[in-house]
Parts: C-alpha cells; structure tokens; sequence
C-alpha cells in the first residue's frame, strides 16, 4: 500500500472517532514532560497510537502515546501527546506520518514542543524558548525519495519556517503573562546519546541556543504540507562545555515539566490571538 493510501486511511478513522464533524485547525506536538498542557484541552475524543491504522507507538516513557482531539483557547486542535524519534529506530516518514494524517483533516498550523538542552547560557533550565529556527543535524529528511505533490512541492522554501506573526503572538503573549521567554535557534541531533563537551562547544559555535533529539523532521513535513508553524523548546538542562554536568533522565522531565506551566499559558495566548 502507497504512503499516500496509509496516511488517508489514518486521517479517515481519526476523523470518525471525533464524530465526523470536528475539524481541527491546529495541531499540536507535545514532547517529554509536557503532559500538562494536555489536560487544558477540553476534550471531544483520546485516541491511542496503537489504535490509529499505521500510525508508530511511542517507546518513549515520558510520552503518552495518544492522540487528543478538542478545543484549546476557543480553537480546535488536533494535540499528539507524545512523539516519535530515529532513535527508536524509526525512519523519517514513520516519524512523520502522525503530521501528514492529521495534515489531511485540514489543519492550517501547527504548533510543535519539546524539551531541549540550553546552549546558549544566558539561559535557564525550567524556562522556554521560542524556536525562531533550525539546523536539521539529523542527517535525514522526511522528503527523501518520490515526491508527493498533492502534499507539496519538490523544493519547500525554507528562508523563513517559522511564521513571524506567530513568533510576535507568542511574545505578545509573554509580556502579558509575565513571562520570561528566550528565542533562538533549535539543533536537532540523531540521538540518543547526549552531547559531549567538544560537540556541545561546536553546536554553539554554529550559533545554535538549545539541543534536541526531535522537531526538525516533523516541521519539514510541516512546511511540505505549507501549514504556519511555530515552536517552542522547554529548557530542560544546560550544557556548558567548559563545565559539563551529568543530565539525567529524571532531571530532563523535571525540568520540562517546571516550563510546562509557562508553555501551557504561552500556546494558550498565541492560539487565542490567532486570527
């Protein structure tokens, strides 16, 4: 079966488990302990990986590994509790694949989280930054191979990936709540071993302010379909190569979660300014 027949397949079973009616404009990625902002969503439907047809099952501990269907901020949304990573040994289109089904429900923008590592360090853990672009050091890309053009073109631009009305919704919203919020560019890394010293110096020597092991392969599907995007990275340790300290697990979800609070006011402030 085609790509195409799968992720059409998926999108339809998702669309009857809301009812047939709902239609989500926003979709939304949330990455290691971010739960919180899950249960602000009202909800209309939970839907399991394990029970969309194709769709990857989170290995990933940390992650809920469902999908949430509902209104956040007077906006419907489309929220996947939970990601997917080449790490798991998944490939670029079974990472994917949750952004192009729910892509064909319809949805104009998409909002994408996760938990990073802060490189730049005027920065602190426990606070988030808003991603205003990527370095793709994954070594994959999701467009490899045959191109799907009813999805979108060959050669997606990228000068400008991250919509800049959101990026001043976003900080309208932070001076509104009061909240301290950081921007800069988000690297992507292959995973699943952390960073050491030297690659931690070279990251930052490249001009990258946080490190992750997720997000630039879902926002170049993103950006294929031609949907808006905005990110956001929880600062969840800090890596200076002159003094680096063990990150352990526990401690990455902790601090994730501390910047959840924050998050989850953040993406509730862009959504209700979105037009």
């Amino acid at each position: 079966m085609q790509q195409t027949e799968k992720v059409a397949e998926a999108a339809e079973f998702i669309r009857q488990k809301a009812g047939g009616d709902f239609a989500p404009r926003v979709g939304i990625t949330l990455g290691t302990g971010l739960s919180r902002l899950a249960s602000k969503i009202t909800t209309l439907a939970r839907i399991p990986y394990r029970d969309i047809p194709y769709f990857p099952v989170s290995t990933v501990e940390s992650h809920a590994g469902e999908l949430i269907l509902g209104e956040l901020a007077g906006k419907n949304v489309a929220a996947l509790a939970g990601r997917f990573h080449l790490y798991e040994g998944y490939s670029p289109k079974e990472i994917t694949f949750p952004i192009r089904a729910l892509g064909q429900l319809g949805l104009d923008s998409f909002i994408f989280c996760n938990a990073a590592g802060g490189l730049n360090l005027d920065m602190r853990a426990g606070k988030v930054m808003l991603i205003k672009d990527h370095v793709n050091f994954t070594g994959q890309n999701p467009l490899v191979g045959v191109n799907v053009d009813e999805w979108g073109e060959r050669f997606p631009d990228m000068s400008q990936v991250y919509d800049p009305q959101y990026m001043d919704l976003a900080r309208q919203a932070a001076a509104d709540e009061g909240i301290t919020l950081y921007e800069g560019v988000y690297v992507g890394l292959k995973g699943p071993s952390m960073e050491t010293p030297a690659e931690t110096a070279m990251l930052r020597g490249f001009g990258c302010d946080a490190v992750g092991m997720s997000t630039v392969l879902e926002v170049i599907a993103a950006k294929h379909h031609g949907l808006r995007i905005a990110g956001f990275s929880a600062i969840a340790n800090m890596n200076d190569p002159k003094n680096m300290q063990p990150a352990p697990i526990d401690l990455v979800i902790q601090n994730a979660e501390n910047a959840g609070e924050d998050l989850g006011r953040l993406i509730s402030g862009l959504l209700s300014r979105m037009e």
